[in-house]
């Protein structure tokens, strides 16, 4: 079946590559997509193994509070369809960094971009790691070469037929995962004594189906203190969905690509608004799998678990699942990450870095052949990292708080741009930078535990302050400092 499926990926990359001979079609598809194609690779992007692995494992480990950031974050596509995706298709973008040179100017636009770049390296590089851990335990095949495995797919298949071979592989990578979540579930459900009743019976008094933690009475001692520091509670929940998926939705090349491939506006948004439903049906569904999943194991004593719980669903796919539903999780896996973001950082870097500051006046095919090989350097850096982040537990978790580092400070100068008329470019990129760099001292003291914050408020904070330091930077430079200090003492200005 992986086989059959990896064939499919070469295939699918030659189609959508012949004839392709300039960097409108790589990074765009001529815009030309379906919107309901787009969807499902939307929901594919989104979901990614991170969300195959780490959702069941939360949903094992805890309970199903995951579904509180699905409030905030269905939210945050309406935000994003009316506000930022007009925005986009007004100017015409290939990037969306684009939109801030138009909107600000050049350092606006490449401070965006290298953001951009490191982050999405880093947070991908975790969901390859998550992927390929995966593989690694359902294979027996080390992990090494399994990352070596990944990275020449992916750089094969997107490196010849660009973002049009990554959509059409999202949608049989959408349609693959929602099949094995469905198919585990049916597995679960028929290998526990007493089915569903029995899930309820065992699960629910232990908390594994808690879906809303709305902690504290706000009069109660200690509710500011845990409201800061569990990402948990609703309204932090809810409030992070919002921002962080803003973020991501709105301020990152690797979705928003996506949604810029179909011919018209409102195909775009009509593509964004029905990943409402589908993102949300799968997050269930596969929480339902790690629910399904405790109960199982609670059963089963005698069954040795993981050595990272992390790994649980892919375990329990290896050692207890049938040969033919064990083919089809390890393929889901496999097609959920096997696409990575190389499309869409070889776009911002070539679109938003290359062509304004290396190389002006190229032609399509020099910018084409670049594209090409930035896919393989890119391909190599994302399987380098997903290595170094092979040592670290808690995966769902860790992609978003790489994420809460940088986003923060892109959603706040995206929302500038678009909320506001001013225009401040080398304010916005010292309040971007300062802002970045404080959430990541923030990060290390969360991580370190010395001071009681949840990690979730960062992109909170990153976006109020980058606002309110732009705002000051640019209210700054438009006084003259020396003419009051002069005034002050009474000398004489020049």
């Amino acid at each position: 079946m992986l086989g059959a499926l990896t064939a499919a990926l070469f295939l699918i990359g030659w189609a959508s590559g012949r004839g392709q001979t300039d960097t409108a079609g790589f990074f765009l598809a001529r815009r030309s997509i379906p919107w309901w194609a787009v969807c499902l690779s939307f929901i594919a992007t989104e979901i990614s193994a991170m969300t195959i692995i780490g959702v069941p494992a939360t949903a094992f480990r805890e309970n199903w509070q995951y579904v509180q950031f699905c409030v905030g974050s269905a939210a945050a596509r309406v935000f994003i369809a009316f506000l930022f995706i007009p925005a986009f298709y007004k100017f015409d973008c290939t990037t969306i960094y684009e939109f801030l040179r138009h909107r600000f100017g050049p350092a606006t636009h490449y401070t965006a971009s290298v953001f951009f770049l490191v982050t999405r390296l880093l947070a991908s590089g975790v969901r390859l790691m998550a992927a390929c851990v995966a593989v690694s335990v359902l294979s027996g095949l080390p992990l090494v070469p399994v990352i070596a495995l990944f990275t020449v797919v992916s750089a094969v298949y997107i490196g010849y037929g660009g973002i049009k071979a990554v959509i059409w592989t999202n949608v049989l990578q959408a349609l693959v995962f929602i099949a094995a979540g469905a198919a585990t579930l049916g597995f679960l459900w028929h290998s526990i004594a007493g089915g569903l009743p029995a899930v309820w019976a065992a699960a629910g008094p232990a908390g594994r189906l808690s879906m809303w933690n709305f902690g504290a009475p706000a009069a109660g001692a200690g509710w500011l203190s845990r409201l800061l520091s569990d990402p948990n509670v609703f309204w932090v929940a809810v409030l992070n969905g919002l921002f962080t998926s803003m973020a991501a939705f709105g301020t990152d090349q690797e979705l928003v690509q996506r949604l810029l491939t179909v011919e018209t506006r409102r195909d775009s948004q009509k593509s964004l608004l029905w990943t409402v439903l589908g993102a949300f049906a799968v997050a269930v569904l596969f929480m339902a799998v790690g629910t399904g999943l405790y109960v199982f194991y609670a059963q089963h004593p005698e069954l040795p678990l993981p050595e990272k719980l992390d790994t649980i669903y892919p375990h329990f796919a290896a050692t207890v699942m049938p040969a033919l539903l064990r083919g089809l999780v390890l393929s889901a896996i496999v097609m959920a990450s096997i696409d990575s973001p190389l499309a869409s950082l070889t776009a911002s870097f070539v679109t938003d870095l290359y062509r304004p500051l290396i190389r002006r006046d190229a032609g399509d095919s020099h910018y084409l052949a670049v594209s090409r090989v930035c896919v393989v350097v890119f391909g190599v850096l994302l399987g380098g990292i997903a290595y170094f982040f092979s040592f670290f537990d808690n995966m769902l978790w860790l992609a978003f708080k790489i994420g809460g580092v940088t986003f923060g400070s892109l959603l706040g100068v995206f929302l500038l741009g678009l909320l506001t008329e001013r225009r401040a470019d080398r304010a916005n990129t010292a309040a971007m930078s300062l802002m970045a760099a404080l959430n990541f001292v923030l990060l290390l003291l969360i991580e370190t535990q010395r001071i009681g914050l949840g990690w979730s408020w960062l992109v909170v904070i990153g976006t109020f302050g980058t606002m309110a330091l732009a705002w000051l930077f640019s209210a700054v430079s438009d006084v003259n400092l020396w003419n009051l200090l002069n005034r002050g003492s009474g000398a004489k200005v020049p």
